[in-house]
């Protein structure tokens, strides 16, 4: 059995986001901090994914549950292909809708900060495309987890946070070229 706190989980992510990113620094030898700045918070982003997916929400003694990996109890998986089934089992509203809330505002920046990073991800479909295969590989990752479940229903309302995060850019886009001509005045 590997216990995996939430302190080594973060700081292993966080090693790695800094290893990729001095690589592309060093090859790139000049550093675009406003680029930075957006991948940083997409950084955040998924510190914050990692934190509420992987780490159960029970707290003992004020401290976050470890990620217990246990290739005695990996099986069976658990795993839910079949849509709502999962989400009507809570014990009541509240948590049900803590899950559906949080399933989605997870995956929002993602959607809002993806076309602003990547360039080709530059249509509504591309971008929940990306959300949908992040969100499937988040999913995928719990697998061997016994304390983890991997849902449908997380796919989809992820995926639905990652389209109205594109929905909000697209807006802010909208809103911005219509500012733009008003400042500009009738010609």
């Amino acid at each position: 059995m590997i216990e995996i706190s939430l302190l080594a989980g973060e700081s292993l992510l966080a090693l790695l986001w800094l290893a990729c990113r001095a690589v592309v620094w060093l090859r790139q030898k000049h550093i675009d901090w406003k680029r930075e700045a957006a991948l940083a918070l997409m950084y955040v982003n998924l510190a914050v994914i990692l934190r509420f997916v992987f780490y159960p929400m029970d707290r003992l003694n004020g401290h976050v549950q470890p990620l217990v990996f246990d290739a005695a109890a990996m099986l069976p998986l658990r795993l839910n292909l079949i849509p709502i089934v999962h989400i009507m089992r809570f014990a009541g509203r509240r948590d049900m809708l803590l899950n559906l809330v949080g399933n989605v505002a997870m995956f929002i920046p993602g959607g809002v900060l993806m076309p602003l990073l990547y360039p080709k991800l530059n249509r509504f479909w591309k971008v929940t495309l990306a959300g949908a295969l992040l969100s499937a590989c988040i999913e995928l990752a719990q697998l061997p987890f016994a304390s983890r479940a991997t849902d449908v229903d997380d796919l989809i309302l992820n995926t639905a946070g990652c389209a109205i995060g594109y929905g909000l850019y697209a807006l802010g886009r909208l809103l911005a070229r219509e500012h733009k001509k008003k400042e500009k005045g009738p010609q």
